[in-house]
């Protein structure tokens, strides 16, 4: 559980900032910050977040992504690959990372 509620609770009943800022080991801007946000967005503005990315500039394209899975297809048609699970090492970048995936 966060203790932002908590925080922003102790400010409302009338501590100072300062006091529960050294009361949670915290430093004061980030306790008005946490009052900021309870102000803006009120108790839904506390709830911790996602911190992962929406998007990935380093993704595969998915025309790449096709291509490549057609290609080991044929090779697997043609006899010449067994796949990534027949390797003993397996890279963890590349063409194989993309075929491992799918």
């Amino acid at each position: 559980m966060s203790k932002q509620p908590v925080i922003v609770e102790a400010v409302l009943v009338g501590k100072s900032q300062r006091e529960v800022a050294r009361a949670y080991g915290i430093s004061q801007p980030r306790v008005s910050q946490l009052v900021a946000a309870w102000r803006t967005g009120g108790w839904q503005a506390l709830k911790p977040r996602s911190t992962r990315p929406r998007t990935n500039p380093n993704t595969t394209a998915p025309a790449v992504v096709e291509r490549i899975l057609a290609l080991r297809r044929e090779l697997i048609d043609y006899g010449a690959d067994a796949g990534p699970h027949s390797r003993t090492v397996r890279p963890v970048t590349g063409w194989w990372a993309v075929a491992e995936i799918r």
